[in-house]
This record gives C-alpha cells, structure tokens and sequence, in this order.
C-alpha cells in the first residue's frame, strides 16, 4: 500500500509547490546547452559574425565569472564558482518546494535563475569556462560578452525585484483598505 502512495506524493509536490515551474529551469538549461554547442560546432575561437550594428555573436570562453571577474586566476577560480552555484541551486530547490502554490512571480523568477546557474555550472565543469558568444556594442565599447544562462539569470533578477517592488504596494494597499475598513 505504501507503494501507491510515493507517485501521489511526488504529484501533488510538484502540483502544489514552486516546483512545478522546473519546467522554466528545463527550458532554459536545453536552450542554452543548445546555444553554446552550436556556437562551438559553427565558429572558431574568437570568431565574430556581425548581426546588426549593434550585436555580435562572438565566440569567447570565460573563465571568471559575471563581467569576466577573476578570469585569470589560475584555475582555483574553475571550482569556487561551480561550488558556490551548486549551493545556490541547491538552497532554490529546496526553497521551491518550500513554495505554496500561491506564489507564482517568486519560483518563476527563482526557475531562470536555477536554469541559468545549471547551464554554466553545466559549462564549468565539462570545459572548465563558460562559454559566451552575445556581444552587444554601441561605436566601440562592447558589452562583456554574455550567453542565454546569464540573460535567464538577469531574466530572473528582475522578476525577484519586480515582485519585491509591488509586494510592497500590494501590502500598503491591503493596509489601506484595512484601516478604510476598520
């Protein structure tokens, strides 16, 4: 009897928590893997393709983190940042089952940023650098070149303020009623 049970638990988990927006994390992680192997099976090292005149794809390997941040530090850098996102993608899992099903902008916004971490950490592990190919400029100043994992990763970002910005309207509108009310 105890058998039958296990599928109807693990259901209602992933119907009644914030884990039933992996799908965004799924999505996110199968684009960006497919991103970037086409980018290293299409272009060399290097190699830039204008798009418009103010995009690039342009095929880098970095080896740091946001914005190229200790790129050059002679590997130890490699483990560091896996380490730290496996930990960050850990506590967003747990977090998301810890999710009632009525918050829906808060695992949304957490499942892009589980999908992004997974696709670099993904990169840190298989390559040793993430691999980065969006390169966005206006004349000559070029933003650091970027990929899908980190746009899901800013994607979410957003959401996590946007829904702190109007959380915090909602719960001075609900306070103002109450006290119309009272």
């Amino acid at each position: 009897m105890k058998h039958d049970t296990m599928p109807n638990l693990t259901v209602s988990l992933f119907r009644d928590t914030g884990l039933r927006f992996l799908w965004v994390s799924v999505i996110t992680l199968i684009l960006d893997l497919w991103s970037k192997f086409t980018v290293m099976d299409k272009m060399a090292l290097y190699e830039s393709i204008q798009v418009t005149s103010f995009f690039n794809l342009t095929y880098v390997h970095n080896y740091g983190a946001a914005f190229s941040f200790l790129h050059g530090a002679g590997g130890w850098q490699r483990w560091f940042f896996t380490a730290i996102a496996v930990t960050v993608c850990s506590v967003i899992l747990w977090w998301l089952k810890q999710t009632p099903r009525q918050q829906t902008l808060l695992p949304v916004a957490f499942s892009f940023i589980l999908g992004g971490a997974m696709g670099n950490v993904f990169d840190r592990i298989v390559h040793g650098y993430v691999v980065d190919f969006l390169d966005f400029y206006v004349n000559d100043w070029h933003w650091p070149a970027f990929n899908i994992a980190d746009s899901a990763i800013f994607i979410g970002a957003a959401l996590l303020i946007w829904d702190m910005l109007t959380a915090k309207s909602k719960d001075a509108t609900a306070e103002n009623s109450t006290e119309s009310n009272g």
